[in-house]
């Protein structure tokens, strides 16, 4: 069911159930972060693997402090620039946290998102919200209450509906080394955007050690193959045979069926439209999804992210 009862939301996830809810980035698959059994069941009904973690969903950074063991200056920082938003940071879990959360692991990750909805229905909550995305592990996440709808309604009694996702990727998680920003995921929030924001040094995790949510090589995947390529003309010249359709960054002509996420290569236009549109290329008469290589700049790198492992080899 769909609706907009945050009341219907909040009695559910009390009573240990499971309710999909809308946040900027995509929706969520929400239950009490410190119930094992509901926690299982995210796990259960995402067919989601065990060994990978899951995010804490809170209201305001004064809730969040109790949950960890230490909330660094270089954490309080970011949270403070970047809170309610798309950022995710990884801190050391205090007890209140179940290992089933973190997959084991003494560090968790946290967010508080920007969704006036979502803040609400977390301000009516003693308990944070476990909220990975919305859909089958290993399918495109959702950006609206009908994609949630047409993955996982049978299995959840509520969508929490609060409209099209305003950025349409995930979160941008981080970690705090050694008084380093290091990303782990990029998302809604480009390194350029936390350099200039909080003077913080930043870089890129050099391991691929999996900490956080979203690094698992195979991800995000459309049922149909999808191939990054250099070149759409050189690539429909080269296999003439093969029914594609393409997704495109700007307005040109392509010599198959395309879908335009943007009219004139805006990064966050494409962003916002990406998921979305992968679900309508999915569904298509085509044999084969191609795009190509995006530029590697801002929340441009998060997209490449998404696009390489949703990516077939070929």
């Amino acid at each position: 069911m769909i609706g907009t009862d945050i009341t219907k939301a909040s009695t559910l996830l009390n009573s240990g159930q499971l309710v999909a809810i809308p946040t900027e980035t995509v929706y969520g698959l929400a239950g009490n972060a410190l119930d094992p059994e509901a926690i299982s069941n995210i796990y259960k009904v995402k067919n989601r693997p065990h060994f990978n973690p899951l995010i804490l969903h809170l209201p305001n950074i004064e809730s969040a402090r109790k949950y960890v063991l230490q909330f660094p200056k270089e954490a309080e920082k970011l949270a403070k620039s970047f809170w309610p938003g798309p950022l995710s940071i990884l801190l050391p879990k205090s007890k209140l946290v179940p290992d089933l959360i973190t997959a084991g692991s003494t560090h968790v990750v946290l967010r508080v998102p920007n969704h006036t909805l979502t803040l609400d229905l977390l301000n009516t909550l003693d308990f944070p919200l476990a909220a990975p995305s919305a859909n089958i592990s290993n399918t495109v996440s959702p950006t609206t209450a009908e994609h949630v709808e047409q993955g996982l309604g049978s299995e959840i009694p509520y969508i929490l509906d609060g409209g099209t996702c305003q950025i349409g990727l995930e979160s941008t998680i981080v970690a705090i080394e050694n008084g380093l920003v290091v990303i782990l995921r990029e998302g809604g929030i480009s390194q350029e955007q936390i350099t200039k924001e909080t003077d913080l040094s930043v870089q890129l995790a050099s391991s691929n050690e999996l900490q956080s949510p979203g690094q698992l090589s195979k991800h995000y995947s459309t049922t149909k193959p999808l191939h990054l390529v250099s070149s759409i003309k050189t690539f429909l010249e080269k296999y003439p045979h093969k029914k594609c359709c393409a997704l495109l960054f700007e307005n040109k002509r392509v010599n198959c069926k395309s879908y335009l996420l943007s009219n004139e290569y805006n990064l966050s236009e494409i962003a916002n439209n990406l998921f979305s549109l992968m679900r309508i290329a999915d569904q298509d008469d085509s044999d084969c999804i191609i795009v190509e290589h995006i530029k590697q700049e801002g929340i441009g790198r998060a997209i490449a992210d998404r696009l390489n492992r949703s990516a077939s080899t070929f």
